[in-house]
């Protein structure tokens, strides 16, 4: 493919998203930054390009303005630079000096903000772009206190995947040894690794072991309170240390990896360096610019789904490779990382003593953070229902999770379908399994009947049976409604069913009745373009619920991009509903079915 035709095929990616925004196209200029960093991989620089929008909108850098305060004075400190000359190369140089940092008096936001800024401006540069980027992190003259764990993990994430940069390297120089011992014990540990992989030694055993029990002892009884935050750290650079960008230098020798001629007089260069006046020339070059991808950036988070493409995507091969390599325990162990961290919100409503009766189970609870809210009424003490927004691929509140109806709950159901205009009801459970009721009988069973719940009354007008669920064709009446509700029949509680391909033939059913639905709705329908969520629920409203979402939302992807993220998607997910997906099984089938999938669409050869 020929970079021009590449460029033509990203921006018509991209702007078919901005369109759905009613924002500015992308520009060529733009893209070509994108797939210049990319190798014009068209897939890759997608994804690259909705990183680093998903990374500045997670850390709040919707519009950059240099000439204020407190960016302004951040970039004339002198902390951050890219150096006017270039490496042998041709690469740029951009300079984080560490002892100018104060975390006391400077916010980790500020420093990302100028950090995007000048890389921004460096990576405008056609040169850069076609030659890449080389980092270098002065640790020289620094302590612990200039030192933050969680701004330079950040910083390295940002550089890894997530700006529109070709990575050449990054040197740590002048690293004091509070700092050093750490990362040449990961170094030391990572390529004994290495050497095992590729079954060759260097190193007896013996010998490894002895120096990593003397660099133990030197961290648990000389730097015991900093070793926590370090480990954290190593965590973060193990990607770079394998693939060698990251290198720790000492001063001397610098010029084995740049010209002397273009160092800072600090970093042994020759040519006394005043970053105050360098920064405060490209800020005068700069006045009234305006990033081009500002606009894009500043879509209101609440518009966006967190299911994007990151920057940890892997392809089929990748997913298969991994699923191997892993095995059936691995996975395992991967959900059980999943399943330790804590959700990032409060159930305070959900915990409110009016509303425990409402809650099918007393610890499957709604963060007040994605609850759905019923619409107020006259005498009415709660707005509550056991019912979760959660977003789909590139879709707001694609889906909302909730519970297996409670009698008592029936009315307040039918009203969320109502005011959420649900077109779309998916079941994965019966409602009775092993003699104990999981779900209600909340519509009318049989074609013909007519139940009244609250005010709504639903009648049944049609039930379709198929090999592994029901559809069921329902009217709100009074008001000429439509709404199918599908029941997926083979799935026992807390396993998984019998036949990956018959859960996604389900799937897409539902898909294709949600969509027909949406252009049978016509103009009524006013929300998100993408339609208006689908109701899904098991019995707790969270394994099978997951499950399903997590299949759809990464198949979608996969569509779309080819590439996924199994793992990331059931995070990103269990941060919307509590807890979705509940056990390792289910976790592990997401990856099978998966690949069944993709081998009967002919993705994947049944040999890979």
């Amino acid at each position: 493919m020929t970079e021009n035709t590449a460029t033509k095929q990203f921006l018509e990616e991209i702007n078919k998203w901005t369109s759905q925004h009613g924002v500015s196209p992308l520009s060529w200029d733009v893209a070509v930054k994108f797939l210049m960093a990319r190798k014009f991989d068209v897939l890759r620089a997608i994804e690259l390009f909705h990183s680093y929008r998903e990374t500045r909108l997670r850390e709040g850098i919707v519009k950059l303005q240099p000439h204020e305060e407190p960016l302004r004075s951040e970039l004339l400190s002198g902390k951050l630079t890219v150096l006017g000359v270039r490496d042998p190369s041709g690469a740029s140089i951009a300079l984080y000096t560490a002892k100018l940092h104060h975390p006391s008096k400077t916010g980790n936001h500020v420093v990302l903000q100028a950090l995007f800024y000048l890389l921004d401006r460096a990576v405008e540069s056609f040169e850069t772009q076609r030659n890449g980027l080389v980092f270098i992190y002065d640790m020289a003259g620094s302590n612990y206190t200039n030192f933050e764990l969680d701004l330079s993990k950040k910083i390295l994430n940002l550089l890894k995947g997530a700006f529109p940069a070709r990575l050449k390297k990054v040197l740590i120089v002048g690293a004091p040894v509070w700092f050093r011992v750490p990362y040449n014990l990961l170094s030391l540990l990572l390529k004994e690794k290495l050497r095992e992989r590729v079954g060759t030694h260097t190193m007896c055993k013996s010998c490894a072991n002895f120096h990593f029990w003397l660099i133990w002892l030197f961290l648990v009884y000389v730097l015991n309170p900093l070793f926590s935050s370090f480990v954290a750290f190593c965590d973060c650079i193990i990607s770079f240390v394998i693939c060698s960008q990251v290198q720790m230098v000492k001063m001397g020798d610098l010029r084995q990896h740049l010209p002397r001629d273009c160092l800072p007089e600090h970093l042994g260069g020759c040519l006394p360096l005043d970053v105050h006046s360098w920064n405060l020339q490209l800020l005068s070059e700069q006045n009234g610019r305006v990033d081009p991808v500002d606009e894009l950036v500043g879509i209101p988070l609440e518009n966006t789904s967190i299911h994007i493409p990151g920057p940890e995507v892997m392809s089929l091969a990748e997913l298969m490779a991994h699923l191997n390599r892993a095995q059936r325990s691995g996975i395992y162990l991967e959900y059980e990382e999943l399943r330790r961290e804590q959700p990032p919100g409060t159930f305070t409503c959900a915990l409110a003593a009016h509303n425990q009766e409402r809650n099918r189970y007393g610890d499957v609870l709604c963060l007040d953070q994605t609850r759905v809210r019923l619409k107020a009424r006259r005498n009415e003490r709660s707005d509550y229902i056991n019912a979760s927004f959660m977003d789909g691929y590139k879709q707001k509140n694609a889906y909302i999770g909730t519970q297996g109806p409670l009698e008592k709950t029936y009315g307040d159901f039918w009203r969320m379908v109502w005011e959420q205009s649900v077109l779309v009801i998916v079941m994965t459970t019966r409602t009775d399994e092993g003699g104990r009721r999981k779900c209600g009988q909340y519509w009318p069973k049989e074609e013909g009947g007519q139940e009244v719940y609250g005010h709504i009354a639903v009648v049944n007008h049609r039930v379709d049976k198929h090999a592994h669920f029901n559809q069921t064709t329902l009217e709100l009446h009074n008001t000429e409604r439509q709404v199918t509700h599908f029941q997926f029949l083979s799935w026992p509680d807390y396993g998984v069913p019998s036949s990956a391909l018959s859960l996604i033939d389900f799937l897409g059913a539902v898909k294709h009745q949600q969509q027909w639905a949406v252009q049978a709705f016509g103009s009524q329908w006013r929300g998100h373009p993408l339609d208006p969520p689908m109701v899904v629920h098991c019995s707790a409203g969270i394994g099978r619920t997951g499950t399903f979402c997590a299949l759809d939302i990464c198949l979608s992807q996969l569509q779309d991009v080819r590439t996924l993220n199994v793992c990331q998607t059931v995070r990103r997910m269990r941060a919307q509903r509590a807890f979705s997906i509940q056990t390792p099984e289910q976790y592990y089938f997401c990856h099978t079915a998966i690949l069944e999938h993709a081998q009967r669409q002919g993705l994947l050869s049944a040999n890979q």
